[in-house]
């Protein structure tokens, strides 16, 4: 797993400024008001700050941005960076100040003199985000981010408030990790034994093979992995950090690790981005690890379903009909509508097992969400507003794009089939909506429930805020919120 940039915090020295290497940073507020350190850095310069400050280049700065002051007379460092940032910032500020920093730190390290800013933990938490790569493959020697070094008068205080956010960030770079490998090397098995190796950390991992599956009846997640020699699995991972009989909530990701389309082949072109369809498991990990981490005291549980949709001679068939192990009968129209086959399975297992007191489900489900809300928001589904509004509630405090999208029996009518009790695709018109109610047809009345397709949030083309260009990590930071504001 890639390794989080070592953030240390320490009292704040003045003295230490002239003398520090690599980037030394300063914040300054919009109004220009200048503390401490930014006075030390302005007498060590010579002015430069006070002239930076005085310039039409300052004024017109949009709180969280940095202007970058190469080798300045009078310190060690190569740059000194003037952070601007209100010191009445909230969360999503400062997170986004850290990443701004993280951005132009590159492998130098970096002290950051803070002050008294309010939300220093919120700065950090953006630059350990921000601080990523994913070079495990390249045979250069991998560069990693400089240390980390934030001066503050109340030092104790931020790095206490950071330690939770710590482990939240981690569990964003399993994601992002997972994601981000290919498929010869994220195998069912291995994503599975990643897994397990997380028992160290207090989880307790079950991994099921396909002879318990069968035993169970999860025929339509087995139809979807048997074209491919990779085994298909289900491993339960379970984090009792709350009273003993207090009910979880339950995760459940969907973890195709590499996805042909299967009979109904997709195009050629873009399909190596198809190792990123186990997104949605990857985003069930990392928030596991993430509550494990910061010791939760809540009960959850997450539940990932691992195959590989490959076209063979074994591979399921446009036409065939499965039975789920709720018992309803499946028409596959299209071999490439399988992520809603591996979950619909999961889903009711997790309910007849666990009895949740609520059920998130997450999936690179449809290319339909992507044209409906493109790459800034995850489609939210929901059969409870209470639990929906409180994941839209967290999801905005962490700065993850969510919008909640229609649910209806109108919709649920595409899905009729002839031969059986429903067919696993409703036609082009309303994509991810027909894959949502296919889902909540294994959702039982008594449970609130949620499906996140997170299809066009999961991986860019591009860098974003907190993440360079890939894997993004999106959900685990909400989920965990979720968890911390309604579950513990």
């Amino acid at each position: 797993m890639s390794s989080l940039t070592p953030i240390r915090f320490q009292p704040t020295d003045l003295d230490t400024m002239a003398s520090a290497e690599g980037r030394v940073a300063i914040i300054i507020p919009p109004e220009g008001k200048m503390d401490p350190a930014a006075r030390r850095a302005n007498r060590l310069t010579k002015g430069a700050v006070a002239r930076l400050v005085e310039s039409e280049k300052f004024t017109k700065a949009k709180s969280g941005q940095v202007i970058a002051l190469a080798w300045p007379a009078g310190m060690a460092a190569e740059a000194l960076d003037v952070l601007v940032l209100s010191r009445r910032a909230d969360a999503a500020e400062a997170r986004k100040a850290g990443a701004s920093l993280a951005k132009l730190q590159g492998v130098a390290p970096l002290h950051l003199m803070a002050g008294g800013q309010n939300r220093a933990e919120q700065v950090a938490l953006g630059i350990a985000l921000r601080n990523y790569r994913f070079d495990a493959h390249k045979t250069a020697d991998a560069e990693t981010a400089g240390d980390v070094v934030i001066s503050h008068t109340k030092s104790e205080e931020i790095a206490e408030a950071y330690a939770p956010l710590q482990a939240v960030a981690e569990g964003v770079h399993m994601t992002r990790d997972l994601v981000n490998e290919p498929a010869n090397i994220l195998t069912t098995t291995d994503f599975a034994n990643r897994l397990a190796e997380m028992e160290s950390l207090g989880l307790k991992v079950e991994v099921l093979e396909e002879d318990a599956l069968a035993e169970l009846g999860m025929r339509t997640l087995l139809s979807v992995g048997q074209g491919s020699v990779s085994p298909s699995k289900v491993v339960v991972m379970k984090w009792d950090g709350g009273e003993k009989d207090a009910a979880p909530l339950a995760l459940v990701g969907k973890g195709v690790v590499f996805d042909t389309g299967g009979i109904s082949l997709k195009p050629a072109g873009g399909m190596e981005e198809m190792t990123m369809d186990m997104g949605g498991a990857g985003v069930v990990a990392g928030t596991m690890r993430a509550l494990a981490l910061r010791k939760a005291k809540a009960n959850v549980v997450g539940l990932v379903g691992l195959v590989e949709n490959m076209p063979s001679g074994e591979a399921t068939r446009p036409g065939d009909v499965v039975k789920s192990m709720k018992g309803d009968t499946v028409e596959i129209i299209n071999t490439d509508a399988e992520g809603r086959l591996v979950l619909c399975d999961v889903m009711w297992y997790a309910q007849e097992r666990f009895k949740p007191a609520g059920m998130i489900d997450l999936a690179t489900l449809t290319g339909a969400i992507i044209i409906g809300l493109g790459h800034e928001n995850a489609g939210v589904f929901s059969n409870d507003d209470t639990l929906c509004n409180a994941f839209l509630k967290a999801a905005s405090a962490e700065d993850e794009g969510a919008w909640r999208m229609p649910l209806g029996k109108g919709y649920d009518d595409l899905l009729k089939s002839r031969i059986a009790d429903m067919k696993n695709i409703g036609g082009r018109p309303a994509g991810s909506i027909t894959a949502a109610q296919f889902l909540q047809r294994f959702v039982k009345e008594d449970t609130p429930w949620i499906h996140l397709d997170i299809a066009g949030v999961a991986l860019l083309s591009g860098e974003s805020s907190y993440a360079p260009k890939g894997a993004t990590g999106w959900g685990v930071r909400a989920l965990s919120r979720l968890v911390q504001d309604h579950f513990e």
